[in-house]
């Protein structure tokens, strides 16, 4: 029989760890299945995966495929597992009758009486047929800040196996960026029979100017004129959870934070709303504008830099 490199035909390293195999092994079956594959030999591509996995997938068999494949015609050096006289036949390892072609055929014609491993929950075989769950979908989906206070529908096109479909996302109030809503089901069919996996969409906010959002608080500047700082005043502010009415205290400063308690994305735990204020000075573009600014000059005496030692 010849010798076949079952490392090579699940692409990965000999020193590959079980989980990578495992990986590599359920890749290569959704990828080559004749359920869900094009490809001419699918089913012959399945079969050698599938023969390769029963191999490696299982750490008695590997350690005897591995031991054989040091040293292809002869037996030095090779410690079979204790079992391996009941399960796989009895060897003369150190006679030269006894090749490994020989070895690997008995192998491959009793591996059905081992053990049989297939890659963890929601692969197997049943009934002699391969079922195996479908693959989970990550995507992102990007809302706007006001979607987060008040909850918003959706609707969005993927492509699941060899299947393109439309699905309505209710987007709950209080979600927070990074969030990931899980949809049962969504995700790549299944192989066999297998249920289907299900579909996660993680939550992103549109760039917007005037906010900034950290966890469950929201930071948003808020433009005030130079008497309204100075003086103090009663502003009325535009929110993501609609207008509120703020004070603003006298002597206030661009940088300046109000905190609305409780006014931040209506999550589980409701985060803060900060305004931040920035002064803005009115242009000096009328003779009026110019003759007040000219005036605050002489009469203010007033030197922005002195706080630096200027």
């Amino acid at each position: 029989m010849e010798y076949k490199d079952y490392y090579q035909t699940l692409g990965v390293e000999r020193t590959a760890s079980a989980d990578d195999i495992k990986k590599a092994y359920r890749k290569l079956v959704r990828q080559y299945h004749p359920d869900v594959s094009k490809h001419k030999d699918a089913t012959e591509k399945t079969k050698e995966i599938n023969e390769a996995y029963e191999v490696l997938g299982d750490a008695e068999k590997r350690a005897a495929y591995d031991a054989l494949g040091q040293a292809p015609r002869q037996g030095q050096g090779f410690q079979p597992p204790p079992d391996w006289g009941r399960q796989y036949g009895q060897y003369d390892f150190g006679n030269e009758g006894g090749s490994a072609e020989d070895i690997f055929a008995d192998l491959f014609a009793h591996m059905g009486r081992g053990r049989s491993h297939r890659g963890g929950a929601g692969a197997g075989m049943g009934g002699g047929g391969f079922q195996m769950r479908g693959e989970d979908i990550h995507a992102a989906i990007s809302i706007d800040l006001r979607d987060a206070y008040q909850g918003a529908t959706r609707t969005i096109g993927l492509r699941a196996g060899q299947q393109e479909k439309t699905l309505s996302v209710n987007i709950p109030k209080g979600v927070t960026p990074g969030q990931q809503l899980r949809l049962a089901g969504q995700g790549h069919p299944g192989i066999g029979g297998g249920g289907p996996g299900d579909l996660y969409l993680e939550i992103q906010f549109n760039p917007d100017a005037r906010y900034r959002v950290e966890g469950s608080s929201v930071y948003q500047n808020v433009p005030v004129a130079p008497w309204e700082a100075a003086l103090g005043a009663g502003i009325s502010v535009p929110t993501p959870s609609g207008a509120v009415e703020v004070t603003v205290p006298p002597g206030s400063q661009s940088g300046r934070k109000l905190r609305l308690k409780g006014r931040g994305i209506p999550s589980s735990q409701p985060g803060d709303l900060y305004l931040i204020l920035d002064v803005v000075l009115p242009p000096a573009t009328s003779q009026r504008a110019r003759e007040l600014y000219e005036t605050m000059a002489r009469d203010l005496a007033f030197n922005p830099r002195e706080r630096i030692g200027a």
